[in-house]
């Protein structure tokens, strides 16, 4: 493995995703030297409390500091436009949580920006990188499944089932239009363009707000926890959940649903991909296992073990077989490949991490689906304008 120790790196947001990024920059041997919180009293807290050397007192700070090579930008959505195109015409490496940009017009000038800059710009789908999904992929490229047909799964949580559960992504101007479908969905959306290699021709899409009232805390709340004190009543315009039909370029089709609600799901992608060979199907909840099915044989589970993987899965473990890889993993794995093209000076043809390109992708599907809710027609994803 390439030696990281001379790349050094900042992170731009420090609550449960920002301190993720961390951890796995430390065990890649990467140097972190400093964090941007929401302000400067919250930068020099979360620094002292992660054992960082420097708290950045603002983007513009971290923008002018020299001595970083990489900024993992883990914002809030509606920062990440500002924020990356400051980067990137800073000359800095840049790895952006998901979704890219509020729009697709966003998401559309971010590409420009990251190809005029010539730098590693990275959207941070982790998801890719649970190694039997990138098995998957090599399995479809290999021709293995044959020609895709359909496919199917689902995004489910619980984390906003209750009207007392709050986070900034449930309002629209931090958040984006969507929130299941931009927050989780994307990565369903990405996970199976990656797998299948294919994109989304057209959307039908059906959002739905179960609960359209909740209360919200006075003060802050991090992702995934509870929070307690007063509260004020918010009305809630986004999306708690979503189902979407897809027809694919080469004229496969595909349902998906996406949920924040779905009571017991903590954390649950699933995805199905049926092919003319045969099929394969995959659940974060137990991401060491793949189901691989046949019609004149008796189907397999695949445990995640390199010596039976091909390259592309084995390129993308990191632990020998019947260890559980996972959650935390991805984003080793995942900062390990974008690493390893930031030392060689741009993205190699064998890499499979999802670029600004890829990003601008899930935007115009966003964006899509947004316009099918409201006109309850077919939407082409060509008719969004970036």
């Amino acid at each position: 493995m390439t030696n990281f120790a001379n790349i050094t790196a900042a992170v731009i947001g420090t609550g449960f995703i920002g301190t993720v990024h961390l951890q796995a920059l430390r065990r890649l041997g990467v140097q972190v030297k400093g964090v941007l919180g929401s302000s400067p009293e919250r930068s020099a807290e979360r620094a002292s409390a992660l054992g960082v050397p420097h708290a950045y007192g603002s983007i513009e700070e971290l923008v002018a500091d020299e001595t970083v090579d990489v900024v993992h930008v883990t914002s809030p959505n509606h920062a990440h436009y500002a924020q990356v195109m400051a980067l990137l015409g800073a000359g800095k490496h840049v790895i952006c949580e998901k979704p890219l940009a509020m729009t697709s017009a966003e998401s559309a000038e971010m590409v420009n920006m990251a190809r005029q800059s010539g730098k590693v710009a990275a959207v941070c789908y982790n998801i890719r990188f649970y190694p039997l999904n990138q098995q998957a992929h090599g399995m479809v490229k290999a021709g293995e499944l044959g020609d895709i047909r359909l496919v199917t799964g689902h995004y489910h949580q619980d984390w906003l089932a209750k009207e007392t559960d709050w986070n900034w992504r449930l309002v629209a101007e931090q958040g984006g239009a969507l929130r299941s479908v931009g927050d989780i969905g994307t990565h369903w959306a990405d996970l199976t363009s990656f797998v299948t290699g294919l994109k989304a021709e057209a959307v039908m899409a059906e959002l739905a707000t179960f609960i359209p009232e909740r209360q919200k805390p006075v003060g802050p709340v991090e992702t995934f926890s509870s929070s307690a004190g007063a509260t004020e009543t918010v009305e809630i315009d986004t999306d708690d959940a979503a189902m979407i039909v897809i027809r694919y370029e080469n004229g496969a089709r595909g349902v998906m649903s996406t949920s924040q609600i779905n009571v017991g799901r903590k954390n649950s992608l699933q995805w199905d991909v049926a092919g003319s060979k045969a099929s394969a199907a995959w659940n974060s909840e137990t991401p060491d296992h793949m189901f691989v099915g046949h019609r004149d044989k008796p189907n397999e589970t695949l445990m995640r073990d390199f010596t039976l993987m091909n390259d592309t899965g084995v390129a993308a473990a990191s632990l020998p077989p019947g260890h559980v890889e996972g959650f935390a993993d991805t984003f080793f794995n995942f900062f390990r490949a974008v690493y390893t093209d930031v030392a060689a000076g741009g993205r190699q043809d064998t890499s499979t991490w999802a670029t600004f390109e890829d990003g601008d992708y899930e935007m115009r599907f966003c964006d899509a689906v947004v316009l099918s809710a409201r006109e309850n027609r077919w939407v082409r994803l060509d008719e969004i304008g970036g």
